[in-house]
């Protein structure tokens, strides 16, 4: 297999070895990585296809841009690094909840000289009315984030009503059982103590992000503490 796009000529592919890609946001858990997983696993067993690689973006919006996706971008280099024709999703959703995100990433993989693949079946194909059921699927996923952030302002603005607390919660802390004050979370405090430690070692802020994963304290999505993350821990 191979494709051309714009100013690039990818390299042949191997349209029988894929790359998986699954993504759960805070809000969408009716489908979380092992159901994604079982899903794509069974896929490739009856189309005879290798999965060779398995990347995952926990707490990633549907609609968020492909910069904000450590997880896809590791898939993307893997599709070049490992020669692969098919980057494979569950479920067209998966892929993103934007129609201009959806055909970001399309084209991506198709710089890369693979195709998308999805497990269910939905919107497979390079026919004129696959591409059509694709702009549909990725429309209506749209749709969806659409009506899930309608429905979550509106349930701020019940609890704002009520007196509630509303936003997000800084890490090393939850929202006690009253609805409005916070309570520390003993683990969360612990990395924070930690990292005021590292901290006043002379370590830089990616230096003590280093050491809490290699310590295994990892952030609340399950990956390392970026710069700016330790930054906000530090604040008093």
């Amino acid at each position: 297999m191979r494709s051309r796009t714009k100013g690039r000529t990818s390299r042949p592919t191997n349209p029988l070895v894929a790359v998986a890609y699954l993504r759960v946001s805070t809000a969408e858990q009716h489908l979380g990585p092992e159901a994604q997983r079982a899903a794509i696993e069974a896929w490739a067993v009856r189309e005879g296809v290798c999965v060779a690689s398995w990347h995952v973006d926990k707490g990633v919006s549907g609609g968020s841009s492909l910069s904000d996706r450590p997880g896809l971008l590791e898939a993307f280099r893997a599709l070049r690094t490992l020669g692969a024709g098919l980057l494979l999703v569950a479920k067209r959703d998966r892929l993103a909840r934007d129609v201009w995100v959806a055909l970001s990433i399309e084209r991506e993989v198709e710089a890369a000289g693979a195709a998308l693949q999805a497990a269910d079946g939905a919107g497979n194909g390079r026919s004129p009315e696959d591409r059509f059921m694709r702009t549909m699927l990725d429309g209506a996923a749209e749709h969806v984030r659409a009506v899930i952030k309608a429905r979550t302002k509106a349930a701020l603005a019940v609890k704002r009503a009520k007196g509630q607390r509303t936003g997000s919660v800084p890490f090393g802390f939850r929202v006690a059982g009253d609805g409005v004050h916070l309570e520390p979370v003993p683990e969360e405090q612990e990395v924070i103590r930690v990292a005021q430690g590292l901290r006043a070692e002379g370590r830089s802020l990616a230096g003590v992000g280093a050491e809490l994963a290699a310590r295994g304290m990892l952030s609340r999505t399950g990956r390392p503490f970026i710069a700016t993350q330790i930054a906000r821990l530090l604040r008093p």
